[in-house]
Parts: structure tokens; C-alpha cells; sequence
């Protein structure tokens, strides 16, 4: 079975092969479904997501909802992790210590891009980075996921 790399590759190729491969994230890991992402480049320990403001993200102030950014910050470190993770492992988010630095308003790019020599069993700290469209920071998270071996058939 490809691995998501290896899927990334080989849509990317393709006329819309990037809005192909978010929708499948989207339908293998529903709840990202709902805040559109748009996956923008993927590649060993690095990961570039995309989002739109839209009203279905939107909290009571009129910017993008903590959720929505948390749910961002998660498929973005994932993704990026799962570059690097061998297949014999698996990985799952443990805890995310996030900040809110700014409101999140229209477009918003989250970027995780990390050193693959951590990659260990264990807990791992993935960094993520969320910013506007002016380059400003609003959201950074520091994402613990738990790297275990996948048990035997």
C-alpha cells in the first residue's frame, strides 16, 4: 500500500491532483473534511496546508474558531509526521499546547516543518505555525504525538 508521500507524489502530477489528495484526507479523516483544507505541499518533515475563512469556521467575533485552527494545526503535523514515521510504526496526537497570537482572518497558511532525526518511539513534539496572508503569525501549536510500533497480525 502507497504511502501518503507516495500518494501526494503521484497526484501532485496530475491537473487538480492536490485538490484531489485533500479531498481524500477529507474522506479518510472526516472531521478535517469540514474545515476544507487544501493541502498545498507535503514532502519529508514538512507540510503546508491552506485555508479559507468562511462562515462555517467562524467563531461569534467574526474570525476563524479555536477549533477550526486546532483541527488545521493537527492534519498539518500529521501529515507531516507521517512522512517520516516508518510503517512498521503508527502514530496519535497526545496533547497540543496551542496560542492564540492574533485573530485568524481570511486565508491562513499552517506550516509544520520539523528535524526527522526526532522521529523516535515515544512522544514527539511537532511544531505547526499559522499564519494570514500578510505573513503574520496568529496560531502556533506544539502537537505531542505518540509513536508506537504497529502490533503484529
Amino acid at each position: 500500500m502507497p504511502t501518503i508521500l507516495e500518494r501526494f507524489e503521484s497526484l501532485d502530477r496530475l491537473p487538480g491532483g492536490k485538490f484531489i489528495f485533500s479531498k481524500l484526507v477529507g474522506f479518510s479523516a472526516p472531521f478535517f473534511g469540514k474545515i476544507r483544507p487544501s493541502v498545498i505541499a507535503l514532502r519529508p518533515a514538512y507540510c503546508e496546508v491552506k485555508m479559507r475563512d468562511r462562515w462555517g469556521v467562524r467563531n461569534h467575533l467574526g474570525s476563524i474558531n479555536a477549533g477550526a485552527l486546532c483541527s488545521l494545526a493537527e492534519m498539518t503535523g500529521g501529515l507531516a509526521l507521517d512522512t517520516v514515521v516508518p510503517k512498521s510504526m503508527r502514530w496519535i496526537p497526545r496533547s497540543m499546547n496551542v496560542q492564540y497570537l492574533a485573530k485568524a482572518r481570511g486565508t491562513i497558511t499552517a506550516i509544520s516543518e520539523f528535524d526527522p532525526k526526532i522521529v523516535n518511539e515515544g512522544d514527539v513534539v511537532i511544531p505547526i505555525k499559522v499564519s494570514n496572508i500578510d505573513g503574520k503569525t496568529v496560531f502556533t501549536a506544539d502537537i505531542t504525538f505518540y509513536i508506537s510500533h504497529k502490533p503484529k497480525p
